[in-house]
């Protein structure tokens, strides 16, 4: 176990953090830029491509194309629709222990427990026993 609570929260801020860097990895891994638009675009805007403190900003820098928005709204519907995948009515168990309030709360505690759940056991052991420090 954790030699202390400081280190047990160190080691489950990593362990969501890496769950976050992983979805991060995916979701750019997905994306495919348009270079020839890019390219084409830094031609005709020219040193208004990368603008400075000193420049204002114009319209022309600001468009994007409609495919761009396409490509875009896409991948978010994908992302949409695997989340929807995953969401079902879960079960109710009347013999579990209540620690919520709502259920909000609920599922909060659910995705505490999934992820920090082993490096706070023998906290929560401690707490139960009345022997925490």
């Amino acid at each position: 176990m954790c030699a202390s609570v400081r280190a047990c929260v160190l080691l489950c801020l990593t362990a969501y953090e890496d769950a976050t860097i992983r979805q991060y990895q995916r979701l750019t891994k997905q994306l495919q830029p348009d270079m020839e638009g890019y390219e084409r675009a830094k031609e005709k805007l020219g040193e208004a491509m990368y603008p400075g403190v000193n420049s204002l900003p114009s319209q022309d820098t600001d468009t994007v194309s409609k495919e761009a928005v396409d490509r875009m709204a896409a991948d978010l519907e994908k992302q949409i629709e695997k989340r929807e995948k995953f969401s079902r009515r879960r079960a109710f168990h009347d013999e579990a222990d209540i620690n919520y309030i709502n259920e909000r709360n609920m599922r909060f505690n659910k995705k505490a427990e999934r992820f920090y759940g082993k490096y706070t056991a023998e906290i929560k052991q401690n707490l139960e026993r009345g022997t925490a420090v």
